[in-house]
């Protein structure tokens, strides 16, 4: 690949993970329906089961599922270099608004606002999240033990309010564990 065509795509990838970065509110699960959009759908950089398991992935690393996701999918796509253009581009919207928030509210003290606009903005991120379980789970190829596990986990973090890292954790044991005892296959 020549190294125009490669700095090509690497401000394509800039430029849309700055987009998915800005028009993203709540956090990295309230990002995956947006991600899925243009790295899978619009741009056919990463195939939906690779971005499917991408995301299955970056639930079992440590930090935010923001970052980790971006990472992962940056290096999908290009490399160590796509990594990091990925997790700066998706960082760096809300740096710039946190910054600018900062410095209004130095210069302000107005704090009702900002309240009253992420008010409006917890519907949004509930459906966008709601979004991202159900089009993960058309990917899933289900089977009586990951029904289980759903619905346990479920009850797990709802009912008994229990970490959901735990949760986590044990799904993944159970899960590779399961897979072990079927010859490797899926659970």
């Amino acid at each position: 690949m020549s190294e125009k065509s490669n700095s090509k795509i690497l401000l394509k990838m800039f430029i849309t993970f700055c987009k998915i970065g800005l028009f993203t509110f709540g956090g990295g699960y309230a990002m995956i329906p947006l991600m899925e959009k243009e790295v899978v759908e619009r741009k056919n950089w990463v195939e939906k089961d690779k971005f499917t398991d991408t995301v299955s992935l970056t639930q079992t690393i440590p930090g935010a599922v923001a970052i980790n996701l971006s990472i992962l999918v940056g290096y999908n796509i290009k490399g160590i270099l796509g990594a990091v253009i990925s997790s700066i581009a998706v960082s760096l919207p809300s740096f710039i608004i946190i910054l600018l928030i900062a410095f209004t509210l130095m210069k302000t003290g107005e704090i009702s606002v900002l309240q009253s606009a992420f008010e409006g903005i917890r519907p949004a991120i509930a459906a966008l999240i709601l979004y991202a379980a159900v089009s993960l789970s058309k990917s899933v190829k289900w089977s009586i033990v990951l029904v289980f596990l759903t619905i346990g986990g479920f009850a797990a973090i709802g009912v008994f309010k229990i970490n959901p890292i735990y949760i986590i954790v044990i799904a993944f044991i159970m899960g590779t564990l399961y897979s072990m005892s079927q010859g490797g296959n899926n659970p």
